[in-house]
């Protein structure tokens, strides 16, 4: 049977519903303590931290504040990580989930906290957060999570009775967890950063990192030009980070005793983290449904591909339904597909969801660590003034916070969280985790070499349809072909400017997709996402076999 058409709005509902003022880049050059390289909720909650305790701060966001990954979330702040603490114990120890499990109920109440200090309303609400099953398979990892989970610090219990309109084998319930309304949260915080002093610049992008006693940023300005001049695979990894050839404009200089690098993924490969991070997206629905029809809790489950929901205001008489899953590895491809079998879940599975008037639909990307914790730190072992927080593993809202907290500690000094060490970037993986690094390298170094050995997605230009794209091999090149919905054809090189890995387009979000490290493209090669700081480069049809590349 035919799915019933309705509108969608292909937005997310946070960055719709909160737009936010513009932040104009910096005109000359800039000096600060500390400049931080990101504006979504770990920069901005470090920025806060900062300036709180009296240094000159500085924001460099790429695009605009609390719009990429931030922007794009489910919202949950919460220290319950789906079944997480029982496999801490197991692989890393009882001290290792206690102390994971205090840092992250102190983020959700930090959040609380900082609301009402600061007086911003971000439609807060407390909730349980349960981790559910169907399978009576299960029962016996609920509870032995539930019990772990109490011993992290954390209110938890096993329940077999929840508010789903379906039955559940059990679920792990933990109380006092939050959700909320992230850009307003974050909007109202750079509202605060920049009343305390701090500087916020969007629209900012840093090509170049030079890490020294006083560290050296260039950033460019979307009007500089940043054409590539080269499609380089590779590059100086030491000061330009993702290499990638020349740009064509005037850089700006910032220049500052210390660099925090919140960018999700780290956009500088001198990191030493591209072995230990796995990128990938899920996807998101949200439609207005009776309120009657909208859980209170905030629920998951690893079954069907990951399934997570919760609830948000919306308006009188109706709340918004968020509905998560199908996670997948950037330039997988078949995405409406993806978002089909979501939205017949959410119709079958949810009152309410079938006949709502309209469908909010996004996708966000996350990274995930190969032991299963987050890095924020010291970004590697010869750098005292370089920091980095990643590998949030799909739970950035409350690690995001933790991050702003531990960051603040190393730069102002002082006392430190015990969990200083847990999150180092510097800890060696466990003997364990190496075989699931090299299987991550693995599948990097198959799509290195393997997608080069292909011919391509489409066999010609001809066989690229009206509102698709395809890698099409044209003069022995790769290029990544988009035509329109009027069928006017634009092309780009297929080589994404990080590290060379080729790009695959993603349908439903009419972009390119680096199945590597998670770079992303719009149709016309500019930068979405990074860890690529350079566009793809412009190939003109009539020259798409010119040598030069």
């Amino acid at each position: 049977m035919a799915t019933q058409q309705r509108p969608t709005v292909d937005a997310s509902y946070w960055m719709v519903t909160a737009p936010g003022a513009d932040r104009p880049p910096p005109e000359s050059d800039l000096t600060a303590d500390v400049a931080v390289i990101g504006g979504g909720i770990a920069g901005l909650c470090t920025a806060w931290e900062l300036v709180s305790a009296g240094l000159d701060v500085v924001v460099l966001e790429a695009d605009r504040i609390a719009a990429g990954v931030s922007g794009h979330t489910t919202a949950k702040v919460t220290a319950a990580h789906g079944l997480k603490y029982a496999r801490l114990e197991a692989e890393h120890g009882s001290e290792t989930a206690y102390l994971y499990g205090q840092s992250q109920q102190e983020a959700v109440d930090r959040i609380v906290a900082l609301c009402a200090e600061l007086g911003i309303e971000a439609d807060l609400e407390r909730a349980p957060a349960l981790t559910y099953l169907r399978d009576p398979e299960g029962v016996h990892d609920l509870k032995a999570e539930a019990a772990a989970a109490r011993r992290a610090g954390l209110d938890a219990s096993y329940v077999t009775e929840t508010e789903l309109p379906f039955e559940v084998a059990g679920a792990v319930r933990v109380d006092g967890q939050l959700q909320f309304h992230p850009r307003k949260f974050l909007l109202g915080l750079a509202e605060r950063i920049e009343a305390a002093g701090g500087r916020i610049h969007e629209r900012s992008r840093v090509t170049a990192l030079h890490d020294a006693t006083r560290c050296r940023l260039t950033v460019e300005h979307p009007g500089d030009g940043g054409e590539v001049t080269g499609d380089s695979g590779g590059g100086d990894l030491g000061e330009t980070g993702s290499g990638g050839g020349e740009t064509g404009g005037r850089g700006v200089t910032v220049t500052a005793r210390d660099v925090v690098i919140a960018t999700h993924y780290p956009v500088f490969d001198r990191t030493l983290l591209l072995t230990l991070l796995e990128p990938r997206r899920e996807l998101v629905l949200a439609a207005p449904v009776p309120t009657e029809a909208a859980p209170v809790g905030m629920f998951i489950t690893p079954e069907d591909r990951t399934r997570s929901l919760r609830s948000a205001p919306y308006d009188s008489g109706r709340r918004l339904l968020v509905v998560t899953g199908e996670a997948f590895e950037p330039g997988a491809g078949d995405v409406r597909d993806r978002f089909e079998r979501l939205d017949a879940w959410a119709r079958t599975s949810l009152p309410g969801f079938a006949e709502a008037d309209s469908v909010y639909r996004w996708a966000a990307q996350d990274n995930d660590s190969v032991d299963q914790l987050p890095y924020v730190g010291h970004a590697h072992p010869g750098s005292q003034h370089v920091y980095v927080a990643t590998g949030f593993g799909g739970w950035g809202m409350s690690n995001g916070v933790m991050a702003g907290r531990l960051l603040a500690a190393h730069i102002v000094g002082g006392p430190r969280p015990a969990w200083t060490e847990l999150y180092d970037p510097r800890r060696l993986p466990p003997v364990r985790d190496a075989g699931h690094a090299a299987a991550q390298q693995a599948s990097v170094a198959g799509h290195f070499v393997g997608d080069r050995l292909h011919t391509g997605e489409a066999a010609s230009l001809a066989d690229v349809p009206r509102g698709g794209g395809a890698v099409v091999r044209l003069g022995g090149k790769p290029c990544a072909v988009h035509r329109d919905d009027t069928g006017e054809v634009t092309a780009v090189s297929a080589r994404c400017t990080h590290l060379g890995c080729l790009v695959h387009y993603n349908d439903a979000e009419q972009t390119w997709e680096c199945p590597c490290h998670g770079s992303r493209f719009g149709t016309d090669g500019s930068v979405l996402q990074g860890p690529a700081t350079r566009p793809l480069r412009q190939r003109e049809l009539p020259d798409l076999a010119d040598p030069a590349e």
